[in-house]
């Protein structure tokens, strides 16, 4: 593994991590965990495979491990205060908006999503990374955007058929 390369992934990781887990300070710390994890485990990685895959992967991996362990310690529901807002900050109530829609999605559907939309990764590259099927990670992908769109516009989720030629 040539550190350069791993070091030039590192913006690419903490931009997912922050948009995956919300707080930058957790995120940071999820991108250490997994760059340490990979350190760990670099004769696992085969040279000539997508690293970036790879160390998507080990982050993934990690994430899901902190989630369980969360869930096992306490399930407490923090709800934050709403502050009113000044109708001129529409830009920052959108920003908001989104942040809460994506927190509410479930993990599997939020890593896809901002896999496939933030990192620009194609559907092979996020099975590879999610180890699972593409199928899944299409199907994954259309209902976390259907949520998306429910809470951004208040509309009903899609419920029609579409044909797929």
């Amino acid at each position: 593994m040539d550190r350069d390369q791993v070091v030039a992934l590192i913006p690419r990781l903490r931009r997912y991590a922050r948009a995956l887990v919300g707080d930058p300070g957790a995120a940071d710390d999820l991108v250490q965990d997994t760059l340490e994890r990979a350190l760990g485990k670099f004769h696992l990685w085969k040279p000539g495979t997508d690293l970036r895959a790879w160390l998507f992967a080990i982050m993934h991996n990690v994430h899901v491990n902190q989630v369980r362990r969360r869930r096992e310690v306490a399930a407490l529901d923090q709800e934050a205060e709403e502050l009113p807002v000044r109708a001129a900050q529409e830009g920052a109530l959108a920003a908001r908006d989104l942040q809460r829609g994506l927190e509410r999605l479930p993990v599997e559907q939020r890593q896809v999503l901002l896999l496939v939309v933030l990192e620009d990764m194609s559907y092979q590259e996020v099975a590879a990374a999610l180890e699972v099927p593409i199928g899944t990670v299409m199907s994954r992908l259309s209902r976390a955007r259907d949520k998306l769109r429910v809470a951004m516009e208040g509309s009903s989720p899609s419920t029609r058929l579409q044909v797929v030629k």
